[in-house]
């Protein structure tokens, strides 16, 4: 009897104790429905021995514990041993939750190797080759998943140009696509996908032959039909609206079309032609909510917020199935439209879903602007946090608002309570490091930023505050400089970036490449600390006119910068500005 109970325990991998191999299956003695189904399986002749009770116990005892290696060990050695097809995808299950990709390879080989009509077992393979870049060995899997799909192969492909977009190599990507899509030539999917893994892989004539292609085959394939515009947007502007506006005449009902159609126009500065289509949009679909958010979205695009206002509400009257994003749309256009108290009480109006946390953000925000820092903070304070994140994201919007009285201890003291709770938390991390800065607590600035570098190594604003601190304050410049570069080779088009490396530059002497940088900065942005900076050189360089246009140009537009204020004033204690 124990021995049966024991046996009870284990998961439907393995012939049970009470189960007898034969040659077609397995014979059961007390036989169930769900015993009778899997005695239909064609199982290997395997007794239920000892090692193999051990090994099945061991590995679920690890599994239910945590301890994954010896649970995935267990399972493949149990696979390997036993060749039963049960045992090897649920090896595959644990190896993939584990996520040992050697481990599941193995286990879904076999899978595969045991079970080789089980599409399950090549979806798996399939999807774990691809993601481990081994296409070639993805190939006969993917084959034989497209040769059972038969009458369903256009959405397979569709699927497979999902999966395949993962694999970072574009060029065998869309080799790949080509070679699986030689027996399916008529279907238009499979046009299409070759179409988008050329896009992916800058192959953008092929791609745009091929989207023709899949058009050809079914012409009123709205999907396709935008991304040929798409396309050919890139190749000829002239000749993509020629292409948006022919189909709109032979298809006038495409509304995503339409759509598209007027973002393109919006993006060429077309308004007067992007309203006529926005007003067709409205004659053709007066009833319609999900085209009445569009029309308000793209009037938004175009700056006209009383269309904007009005296909919101109209949106709202019509029943859009999410009125809260509804509701924060339209609040976004009140702030933008300088009407706080209509915004604050839209925000209010988000009750859930993934808008109503920045909603009561923004709402937060707004009180405090009104004034009322204290009761901004409690409504943020009392909001619930469903994860770490949405914590750590309260814990930053309540800092924001104090940063903005200049309440900076205050501030440091938040961060630094909430890092008690969320110690590798980045974001909070970064504020803490910039909240340090402003304090002079540079151990602290220096200690979260190198935490923040060590956990996040991709971080290019770790690395540029980092050096960048060090910059102004004229040490470790050897290392500010690296820092810096290292910073420019993650995000090389940020001109604040590129500001602090011209700044590390100027201050290690070097004014030359210096002032090169700065000029770049400053030209993608004209922000004032950029303005600060780039004057500061100019005029060491002896181009003193020119810093003084810069540096009240960036005064006009920004009178209370501190970083500006305080490098003009200085100048002006010296005597050197007017």
């Amino acid at each position: 009897m124990k021995f049966k109970i024991l046996c009870v325990l284990l998961l439907s991998g393995l012939t049970a104790c009470a189960q007898i191999p034969t040659k077609n299956g397995i014979k059961e003695t007390g036989e169930s429905n769900e015993q009778e189904e899997v005695s239909q399986l064609n199982l290997p002749k395997q007794e239920l021995t000892a090692p193999i009770l051990f090994d099945f116990l061991v590995g679920e005892t690890a599994l239910q514990r945590g301890n994954l290696d010896i649970a995935v060990s267990r399972y493949v050695k149990l696979a390997k041993s036993t060749r039963d097809p049960r045992i090897a995808k649920r090896a595959t299950e644990i190896a993939l939750h584990a996520g040992y990709p050697f481990a599941v390879e193995q286990a879904a080989t076999l899978w595969v190797e045991l079970d080789p009509d089980s599409a399950d077992a090549r979806q798996t393979i399939a999807a774990l080759l691809v993601n481990l870049g081994k296409l070639d060995a993805a190939r006969p899997h993917l084959e034989k998943l497209l040769a059972s799909e038969k009458d369903n192969v256009g959405n397979a492909f569709m699927q497979l140009n999902q999966l395949l977009s993962r694999n970072p190599n574009k060029a065998a990507t869309l080799q790949l696509i080509r070679q699986l899509s030689q027996p399916y030539t008529d279907v238009p999917e499979v046009h299409f996908a070759i179409s988008q893994a050329a896009w992916f892989a800058s192959e953008h004539q092929l791609a745009l032959d091929e989207m023709q292609r899949a058009l050809a085959l079914r012409p009123d394939w709205e999907i396709a039909a935008i991304h040929n515009g798409r396309i050919l947007q890139r190749i000829s502007s002239t000749d993509a609206s020629e292409f948006y506006r022919n189909y709109l005449k032979k298809y006038p009902a495409a509304n995503e079309m339409r759509i598209a159609y007027t973002r393109v126009l919006i993006g060429d500065n077309h308004v007067d032609l992007a309203r006529e289509q926005l007003q067709q949009l409205l004659d053709k679909n007066p009833e319609d909510a999900e085209i009445m958010l569009a029309i308000g979205l793209l009037a938004t695009e175009m700056g006209d917020f009383d269309i904007t206002e009005t296909s919101f509400k109209k949106a709202l009257d019509l029943g859009y199935k999410d009125p809260g994003a509804v509701h924060f749309h339209l609040a976004q256009i009140y702030e933008e439209t300088k009407r706080p108290d209509m915004a604050m009480e839209s925000y209010q109006m988000v009750k859930s879903g993934g808008r109503y946390l920045p909603a009561q953000i923004r709402y937060a925000d707004l009180l405090a602007l009104k004034g009322y820092l204290k009761e901004a903070r409690e409504h943020l304070q009392k909001l619930p946090a469903a994860n770490d994140q949405q914590a750590a994201h309260l814990i930053l919007a309540e800092a924001q608002i104090l940063r903005r009285s200049k309440a900076h201890q205050e501030v440091f003291d938040l961060l630094d309570d909430g890092l008690k709770k969320l110690p590798d938390y980045p974001e909070l991390l970064y504020d803490r490091a910039l909240t340090a800065d402003k304090l002079g607590k540079f151990n602290i600035l220096e200690q979260d930023l190198r935490k923040l570098i060590q956990l996040k190594p991709d971080n290019a604003h770790a690395y540029n505050a980092l050096g960048y601190s060090f910059a102004e304050r004229g040490i470790q410049l050897p290392e500010a400089l690296k820092l810096i570069k290292r910073a420019v080779e993650l995000s090389p088009e940020d001109p604040y970036i590129i500001d602090s490396l011209g700044w590390v530059y100027y201050r290690m002497g070097n004014f030359v490449d210096g002032l090169n940088y700065l000029n770049i900065a400053f030209a993608a942005r004209p922000d004032p600390e950029i303005a600060a900076h780039l004057g500061e050189v100019l005029w060491v360089r002896g181009a003193k006119e020119n810093a003084k246009d810069i540096w009240r140009s960036a005064l006009e537009k920004d009178p209370d910068n501190e970083v500006l204020l305080e490098t003009v004033q200085r100048f002006i204690k010296n005597n050197v500005i007017d």
